[in-house]
């Protein structure tokens, strides 16, 4: 059984985004007293590791900390610099034409595993994860408006034979559904 800072660390690390205070609360059982001792831990523990809690509030998020901006500068620029490869195109080109798709579907219909692709598209900003509205525990990943802009187009109906492909794919992934997987 986890501590209640053990807990709230690894829910905080798994998260993609900022972490709402009362559902931190729900999830773990905490009264607002016992997660904020929690969050204190952890702020503790995360002192001088160039991770930091983030904290308003109402949210709570892990963070690059203000010291290690510097070094995750140059590793950005370095990955956004490399050309973003076949397999990166491919999934882009899958959330485009599919108007968003799940890691399961991406990594189906290319045949292969695409968590390296769609990490990459993350960082580079050209898609966001949300979650799912028909499976809240997997994320649909959608093009950004910065996807739109590199590829010089204002929506995704704009995209080559669109029209053409789209119905295509959708009928396909209908047909012959990856397995349901949490992702």
């Amino acid at each position: 059984m986890l501590t209640p800072p053990a807990a709230v660390h690894a829910l905080l690390f798994t998260a993609s985004g900022p972490l709402e205070k009362k559902q931190i609360e729900t999830l773990l059982a905490l009264d607002t007293k016992e997660l904020d001792l929690a969050l204190h831990a952890v702020s503790e523990f995360l002192k001088g590791s160039g991770v930091a809690l983030l904290e308003t509030d109402a949210e709570v998020e892990l963070r690059t900390s203000p010291e290690a901006e510097p070094i995750v500068k140059k590793l950005r620029e370095n990955e956004r610099a490399r050309d973003l490869g076949k397999a990166g195109l491919e999934t882009l080109a899958i959330i485009a034409y599919q108007e968003g798709a799940t890691r399961s579907e991406i990594d189906w219909l290319r045949g292969v595993n695409s968590s390296t692709s769609l990490r990459t598209l993350l960082m580079r900003g050209l898609i966001e994860g949300r979650e799912d509205p028909k499976d809240k525990r997997r994320a649909r990943y959608r093009l950004t408006t910065e996807a739109l802009a590199h590829l010089g187009i204002r929506n995704a109906g704009e995209l080559p034979r669109a029209a053409e492909l789209r119905p295509n794919v959708a009928a396909l992934i209908e047909r012959e559904a990856p397995p349901k997987a949490v992702e």
